[in-house]
């Protein structure tokens, strides 16, 4: 196929979500043809999943720039700025009518899970005339299979149905799978639709993270209105000042009183944490669950409980990308270029430098991760991230090089930022809240910018 050919080819955006269809936005408004699948049977079908759950993050950091001048050529006014919306209401007053703009409701298509991405007539190890060659991808529908040809990949599929095991190593735990039925990954609506599975019952939850916290403090609720509800808490880290937070440092209130509520669970007793637990086994004795693992003291058991809440975290499926010449890092599975700004291995903090296209594409020419995928297992995400990520793609996609590399982002600060976690790190040591000691390497971008100037602690305070 000519080049011309190729170029008359629509880009392809896999991923009706907030990112993904924000990327479509930017592309019609460049005049690029798109075409984007969703694998649900709606737009922004994962979010749908976690509706009932709150976001810490405003109206106002919720919306792309480009989706919101379609929506408003329709006569959608933003909800107010400052109110924090459900994941439901996210979909129904946000995602549902930018999916239904004359701009975009022809170029969307639901049911239709992308299965596989390769080049035109090439598998992955032929170089020659590469970049020529159109993409394919392998389309599965209710209907049956088909391929479709492209002329860019964007792949905006997020990680939200791919969760990480219980096990401790990285893969499922002895017995997970067999009892598959009393888990659930993610963040289950406790005190809506599946109330009746979680009252006057008995129920671990594992994770260091938001979503851990938020179904903690929804079994609490239901505690308070029904006494035999009891929530056990297992994190296999023992620094937990990753998802306590900043309290009042953090720019996202909303976020530091998650996390602020999640420490006076335990610290009034309410909920008993078992940290620096490792899970290694899940087995059932008497109609109920036992959780074996290891923990820094010798081998311990939590249980009985009666169900398991995985808020383990997600990773993403490279599965369906696997005849494409990637560029990821080594063990975050992220584009490799964000790997070192992003590791939780090294920091924590909600100052990500701005990136764009160069540092979301891929060694295959004219395919980008975008999203919370791009960070791959790493946390911390933002929409106000994916968003800016996809306006520079669109535009290096439209040849606007300059606009693509101009990337602005500026994130809410969490006012916790740790560098180096290990079991004996302590709230001291973070420098986003300031101050930070003056003797820590920089852990942030706006950390190093402050210790340049002679200031400790994300220009918070002055060195003496």
């Amino acid at each position: 196929m000519i080049q011309q050919a190729v170029e008359s080819l629509p880009v392809a955006v896999i991923g009706a979500g907030p990112v993904g269809l924000a990327a479509a936005a930017h592309l019609v408004m460049r005049g690029i043809l798109v075409k984007v699948y969703e694998a649900g049977d709606a737009v922004g079908a994962n979010m749908r999943d976690w509706g009932h759950v709150r976001v810490f993050t405003p109206w106002r950091y919720c919306v792309d720039p480009a989706a919101m001048t379609l929506l408003e050529r329709q006569g959608w006014r933003l909800p107010e700025p400052d109110v924090f919306p459900t994941g439901g209401e996210s979909v129904t007053k946000y995602l549902e009518p930018l999916a239904a703009t004359p701009e975009l409701a022809g170029v969307i298509e639901t049911g239709a899970r992308v299965v596989a991405i390769s080049r035109l007539g090439l598998d992955k190890v032929v170089s020659r005339g590469r970049e020529e060659r159109p993409f394919v991808l392998s389309i599965k529908t209710a209907t049956g299979s088909r391929r479709d040809l492209a002329r860019a990949v964007i792949d905006a599929s997020g990680t939200w149905a791919n969760p990480n095991p219980l096990g401790a190593s990285g893969l499922p735990a002895d017995g997970e799978a067999e009892f598959s039925d009393w888990i659930a990954y993610g963040i289950p609506d406790v005190l809506g639709r599946h109330r009746n599975i979680y009252a006057g019952r008995t129920t671990l939850v594992v994770g260091a993270g938001h979503s851990a916290a938020n179904a903690l403090l929804d079994l609490t609720r239901l505690a308070g209105t029904d006494s035999a509800t009891t929530a056990i808490w297992a994190t296999r880290s023992t620094n937990l000042i990753r998802i306590y937070g900043g309290g009042d440092a953090d720019q996202l209130p909303a976020r530091g009183e998650l996390g602020a509520d999640t420490r006076d669970l335990v610290e009034s007793g309410r909920v008993p944490l078992v940290a620096g637990f490792a899970i290694l086994a899940i087995r059932k004795k008497d109609g109920r669950l036992l959780v074996d693992g290891e923990t820094a003291e010798g081998p311990r058991t939590i249980g009985p409980v009666d169900r398991i809440v995985a808020s383990t975290g997600q990773r993403p499926d490279l599965s369906l990308a696997r005849e494409l010449r990637l560029d990821l890092d080594p063990w975050l599975e992220s584009t490799k270029a964000l790997g070192p700004l992003i590791d939780p291995n090294e920091h924590y903090c909600g100052s990500v430098p701005p990136h764009g296209h160069r540092e979301l594409a891929h060694l295959e020419p004219g395919f980008y991760t975008v999203g919370i995928k791009s960070y791959g297992r790493a946390p911390t995400f933002l929409l106000l991230t994916g968003y800016e990520q996809v306006r520079s793609v669109a535009a290096a996609l439209a040849g606007d090089i300059a606009a693509a590399d101009n990337v602005q982002l500026v994130l809410p600060e969490t006012g916790v930022c740790v560098t180096n976690f290990g079991v004996e790190e302590s709230e001291t040591s973070g420098c986003c809240g300031c101050p930070a000691p003056a003797e820590l390497d920089a852990c942030c971008v706006a950390d190093a910018v402050a210790k340049d100037e002679g200031k400790t602690g994300c220009g918070c305070g002055v060195a003496a």
